[in-house]
């Protein structure tokens, strides 16, 4: 479902990769940043828990979440400041909501809520779950795929956020996602 209520984040355009593990959003932000020669923001978890599980063999825990929402906040600011038109966020504080509910019993801390519910981003696209997963030494959820999807669908609808289902092919995903941003720009 395509909504367009869009909230606008200055001069620069954010817009969120969003989705369950192993559905393309690294690959995505990479290929939309190159599109409109521009920056993405990495996913600061994915280094940091690496490091943690290299380091330690120790999966996430509740008290790696602030550490990751504040890191996720530094980094996309650092990355807005070099950025004019447009930035790829291939997270946000949003994800870690998710992720946080769905490993921890439905948990997570109201300040992580908060922060979630009063992120501004222009759009989501929320990526599907028809590709393949790849399984690395952090992906965990390779037989809850649908249930992931439809917990991402669920929080952008209860947070009323704008966005789009992108599905199929690396190509086909870039060309849906060049129609509906060649859109907002239409609309700034």
């Amino acid at each position: 479902m395509e909504k367009n209520n869009s909230k606008k984040s200055g001069d620069c355009l954010k817009i969120v990769l969003f989705g369950p593990e192993s559905t393309g959003k690294t690959t995505l932000a990479k290929q939309l940043a190159s599109y409109y020669k521009t920056n993405w923001v990495p996913e600061f978890a994915r280094d940091y828990l690496q490091r943690k599980w290299d380091q330690k063999k120790e999966v996430c825990s509740l008290e790696d979440l602030p550490i990751i929402v504040k890191g996720q906040k530094s980094l996309e600011k650092k990355i807005l400041n070099k950025s004019k038109r447009i930035i790829f966020c291939d997270t946000n504080v949003v994800v870690t909501q998710i992720w946080s509910q769905s490993h921890f019993n439905g948990y997570c801390s109201p300040e992580i809520l908060k922060a979630a519910k009063n992120s501004n981003y222009d759009f989501y696209l929320l990526t599907d779950i028809d590709v393949p997963w790849e399984r690395d030494s952090l992906r965990d959820r390779p037989d809850n795929r649908e249930i992931m999807l439809s917990l991402f669908r669920e929080v952008l609808e209860s947070h009323n956020f704008p966005y789009k289902l992108i599905s199929g092919s690396i190509e086909t995903r870039i060309k849906s996602s060049v129609k509906v941003i060649d859109k907002l720009f239409l609309a700034k």
